[in-house]
């Protein structure tokens, strides 16, 4: 058994790192400060020059150099890179002008057990980093800044939706049927209640249920799952902000969209980004393309299915797993028109059978109030004009079953508890669901989702 740590347990009114280099920033080269300061964190680098020991200190807001007299490291501290440490001393300037602290007194706070990656390059290992994701912290300032960042990003989004009057709600995780969305979830048991439940793939039902019980404006920033593929833009695990308004609609929704991510570019930058090699303008007002519009464009618009079929095998598109007119129509906008659509753009009046809790539009009733936006080719939110008719969404769960015997394994099953709540009227509502991590790798500028999730789903390392 290991000899319990003598080391300190605690180390009290420290300042951060960035505070104390602003301080030193002021001072004159080769003079100190008046002030005493306590800074704590981890010795990056090392430099002995005789008569001083110049050590790196780095904590989550910053670097700084300490200038450290040998005699101030005690005999029994055996100093690594890598070692937790504390320091006392006064903001200070080297002769060179770099901001320092001089140090007065120094305590080893935790012990590094293994060497570290080699401190200039990091760690390059790609897998390493997602798997050991604790190293690429922190050995990476970017990476460091990187999810600030994106914690930064969650907080102007949740401070947009508190200050226009939304309440933050909770709902289950654990479903006995799983709806909002077009997923394969998740499944596990419950042995208390004898029964399989769901992993959720969305908060919608339940947030819309709240509008009907009168809260009016909801949201919840939630872990969703969906137990599909790995890429670029999909996580098996995600985080999604859905926001459900009453008295509004879909044009409402667009406004509240645009105004929302632009707080959050704000807070960690400006609306101008680059993402995927293009240099973006999240500016309101995005731009506005109709569904049926974009498909035509292309010349691959039709309601017949065979036509339709017909005219994407002409243009070279491979329609074997499409087994209804609905797959086609999807696989049509996938290929041809998301993937063209660079600058932020909301495609809207999306046809009724890809979109089963949508009211349709007022000129055409086989289409519906739904967008989604896209920037980059990249889908990262997706809203209604919410249906608000109980026997209207009672026929819309029955399109969506016979579309599961067509072989469309992921559409909407039923929900005949939903059903009985919109019984008992739900306003005239406008609802969004945005990506987190899809959002946060445009404003931070990653082409991986795996970048912006600190520990991402990874299939088990091989032997």
């Amino acid at each position: 058994m290991s000899r319990p740590s003598t080391l300190p347990k605690r180390f009290p009114d420290r300042d951060e790192i960035a505070v104390v280099r602003a301080e030193a920033e002021a001072v004159e080269p080769d003079a100190e400060a008046d002030a005493t300061r306590r800074l704590a964190g981890r010795v990056m680098a090392r430099r002995d020059l005789g008569k001083l020991v110049f050590l790196d200190l780095v904590d989550r807001s910053g670097r700084i150099q300490l200038l450290v007299q040998p005699d101030r490291i005690g005999d029994d501290v055996d100093l690594d890179l890598g070692d937790v440490i504390g320091v006392t001393g006064k903001p200070a300037k080297s002769r060179r002008g770099e901001p320092s602290l001089a140090v007065d007194r120094l305590e080893l706070l935790a012990k590094t057990r293994r060497p570290l990656p080699d401190t200039f390059h990091g760690v390059t290992d790609v897998e390493t980093r997602y798997r050991q994701r604790y190293l690429d912290l922190l050995m990476s300032d970017e990476s460091r800044g990187l999810a600030i960042a994106r914690t930064r990003i969650v907080a102007a989004i949740r401070a947009y939706l508190d200050g226009e009057g939304f309440l933050e709600v909770e709902t289950p995780i654990l479903q006995p049927r799983y709806g909002g969305g077009f997923a394969e979830p998740f499944v596990t048991h419950s042995n208390e209640l004898g029964a399989d439940l769901y992993l959720r793939i969305a908060d919608e039902l339940y947030l819309k249920r709240l509008i009907v019980g009168g809260l009016e404006k909801v949201y919840e920033l939630s872990k969703d799952f969906r137990n599909e593929s790995i890429s670029y833009k999909h996580s098996p695990e995600f985080t999604q902000v859905e926001w459900y308004e009453a008295y509004a609609d879909y044009r409402d929704t667009m406004e509240r969209t645009e105004a929302l991510v632009l707080a959050a570019a704000q807070a960690v930058g400006s609306p101008t980004v680059t993402f995927r090699g293009h240099e973006i303008d999240l500016s309101p007002p995005w731009q506005r393309v109709r569904f049926v519009e974009a498909l035509e464009a292309k010349g691959v618009w039709s309601r017949d299915e065979a036509e339709l079929r017909a005219k994407l095998e002409e243009a070279g598109v491979d329609t074997g797993r499409d087994r209804s007119w609905s797959q086609l129509v999807d696989h049509a906008y996938s290929h041809f028109v998301e993937p063209e659509l660079i600058q932020p753009t909301f495609v809207y009046d999306w046809p009724l059978e890809l979109s089963p809790f949508a009211r349709t539009t007022d000129d055409d009733e086989t289409l519906v109030e739904r967008f989604e936006a896209v920037v980059a080719g990249m889908e990262f939110a997706n809203a209604f004009s919410e249906l608000n008719d109980a026997g209207e969404q009672a026929e819309r769960f029955a399109l969506q079953e016979a579309e599961r015997e067509a072989g469309a394994d992921e559409s909407e099953p039923g929900d005949p508890d939903f059903v009985e709540a919109l019984s008992y009227g739900m306003p005239p509502t406008g609802g969004c669901g945005v990506g987190i991590d899809r959002l946060a790798m445009l404003l931070t500028g990653r082409d991986s989702i795996r970048d912006v999730i600190l520990f991402p789903a990874l299939r088990e390392r091989g032997p």
